[in-house]
């Protein structure tokens, strides 16, 4: 059964992580299927993503605690997939640890007034160090009280702190998410993705993303064609016909 649902509507895809029933904890399957998603989202004509989650009590309640996907990054957008068009990110209810991080690489965010945030890893015993870019994005003193404390913040505080673009009543965060990605579709695709480029070119990394970084360049060369094919000569003794792919 597929945990992530994609659809596309006059040049808008939206990305649904559709676990209500489960407070759309991110499993494995989770992880893997965001990564499809935002693949799938490279390759097709759609120029700006809406990601939500179904039902209003959670955004996310963060990773499945009982069986960690610690290869979170690969679900992040910009780090385990590059990704240069527009993303609005659409919460409602609890948007915690991996949520968070899934917000903070979102270019927009549209929050429903009971949104609330929070990162509480350094009170359950780990990290994936991915949320440390958040600094880069929202003042210091707030960030760190987030990460340290393990506190929450709610969503007018993350409208003030300059988190989220929008705070909605429950029930209209997707129709305003809509009515911003149909402005930003009607714009200049190649402007709206250098802009886009160059922006993540100013903002600073940490150092688990940029690890992120290499580790995603290198595992598509090592699911490459190109990886197959070279085996396979050395193994057959033959010269590589190598297709760049």
């Amino acid at each position: 059964m597929s945990t992530v649902s994609y659809t596309s509507n006059k040049g808008v895809a939206e990305i649904l992580i559709d676990r209500a029933d489960k407070y759309n904890v991110i499993t494995h399957d989770v992880v893997r299927e965001l990564n499809a998603a935002w693949r799938r989202f490279n390759a097709s004509d759609d120029r700006v993503a809406i990601l939500a989650a179904a039902g209003d009590r959670a955004f996310t309640a963060g990773a499945d605690l009982r069986d960690i996907p610690h290869d979170l990054w690969k679900a992040i957008p910009g780090v385990g997939v590059q990704v240069e068009k527009p993303i609005i990110a659409v919460t409602a209810g609890l948007v915690v640890g991996g949520g968070l991080v899934l917000v903070q690489f979102a270019d927009l965010a549209v929050a429903a007034d009971n949104t609330v945030f929070s990162y509480p890893e350094a009170k359950v015993g780990f990290s994936g160090g991915l949320i440390s870019s958040l600094a880069a994005r929202i003042p210091h003193k707030l960030a760190m009280e987030l990460l340290l404390l393990g506190g929450s913040i709610d969503a007018r505080r993350a409208y003030e702190a300059g988190l989220v673009n929008r705070v909605v009543p429950v029930g209209q965060q997707l129709e305003v998410a809509r009515e911003l990605a149909a402005q930003i579709a009607a714009n200049a695709p190649l402007v709206t993705t250098l802009l886009k480029r160059f922006v993540g070119q100013v903002l600073p990394k940490g150092p688990t993303e940029l690890a992120a970084h290499a580790r995603a360049g290198i595992e598509e060369i090592n699911a490459s064609e190109d990886f197959r094919e070279g085996i396979a000569a050395f193994a057959e003794k033959r010269a590589p016909r190598f297709a760049g792919r």
